[in-house]
């Protein structure tokens, strides 16, 4: 277990010693939201919706398999669809820079590079999300414009937000960095436009909730495919350099899959010596992580594909808000 599950998501005594510094945190942070509201700092409308896709807490929680998934809704109804992103991890000397299918993630961050392979969509990055949008919408026509990872960045305005939420984590102990998990105080999330719970069961009866679920795996330095279920009762190395690998090595549990789990930290810059082991048991890896180690990974090194699949009818009834508000 990590040191960060450990302070934030189980019972401890020195969440209580951190937390007057959470407190300052979350009040430093509201006060930044204020100043924009406030307009004392320039906010940045541009002439087209913008959807803002986040979370309050930090690590992984499911935003980029949703960003995913809503850019492939807003295609299939017809919408231009461009996406920006920070590039987090990403190592380029300019930004904004543009994202291809062939970009090298060590130059605009793996998650971005993953996008632009899933959804097809014009993709541009930088730490500054307004220069990133502009450069888009400059380049591109475009009808709609989505913001990874953007809801703690004012700077840009948006018409819908939408939360993400790890619904078997939730907000954790619901305190602010660095006592708990927070970006914000709790209470911001009332001010979303919409909560997407990813597994588990945190939350009410309007949130739209989602499943992740593996799709058939891939070689990631070859042409096989597998299904997850051929693997079942097997022994895998499992590396996921992702917010929150637990979450990745569960499902493959859940699956029948024996996981030596191998946790990396969040967009990790593999090298090579990650997948390497003193066996030739078969190694599962992420897509994030697949898309950094196409160039060295063996034959026997696997991606997982996760998709995510909404509940009953919550995927329509989210597509209906969000055509409603653009």
């Amino acid at each position: 277990m990590r040191f960060t599950d450990w302070l934030w998501y189980r019972p401890n005594p020195l969440k209580w010693l951190l937390w007057p510094i959470g407190g300052i945190y979350g009040v430093v942070m509201e006060i930044r939201r204020l100043v924009y509201r406030l307009g004392i700092k320039p906010v940045t409308t541009l002439p087209l919706p913008v959807i803002v896709v986040g979370n309050l807490t930090v690590g992984g929680s499911g935003k980029t398999p949703v960003v995913i998934w809503l850019a492939g809704e807003l295609k299939s109804c017809g919408y231009r669809v461009g996406i920006v992103s920070r590039g987090y991890g990403g190592a380029a000397e300019n930004w904004p820079q543009r994202v291809s299918t062939a970009s090298d993630p060590g130059l605009v961050g793996d998650e971005p590079v993953l996008i632009a392979r899933a959804t097809g969509c014009p993709v541009m990055v930088s730490p500054d999300r307004v220069a990133a949008a502009k450069a888009l919408i400059s380049a591109e026509q475009l009808d709609v414009l989505l913001a990874d990872d953007g809801m703690q960045h004012y700077a840009l305005d948006r018409t819908l937000a939408i939360a993400v939420i790890d619904g078997q984590r939730g907000l954790g102990d619901g305190f602010c960095l660095p006592a708990g998990p927070l970006r914000e105080f709790k209470g911001r999330i009332a001010d979303v436009d919409a909560i997407v719970v990813n597994g588990g069961s945190w939350g009410h009866a309007d949130v739209f909730r989602v499943q992740p679920a593996a799709q058939p795996l891939y070689q990631v330095a070859g042409s096989e495919q597998k299904l997850l279920a051929e693997f079942r009762d097997a022994e895998v190395h499992a590396v996921a350099g992702i917010g929150n690998p637990q979450r990745f090595f569960d499902l493959l549990e859940d699956a029948g899959v024996h996981v030596l789990p191998h946790p990396l930290p969040d967009h990790t810059k593999l090298t090579g010596a990650e997948l390497e082991f003193d066996d030739a048991r078969p190694v599962f890896v992420t897509e994030k992580d697949a898309v950094k180690c196409e160039g060295f990974a063996r034959e026997n090194v696997w991606c997982v594909p996760i998709k995510l699949e909404f509940d009953a009818e919550d995927g329509q009834r989210l597509m209906r808000r969000v055509v409603r508000d653009l």
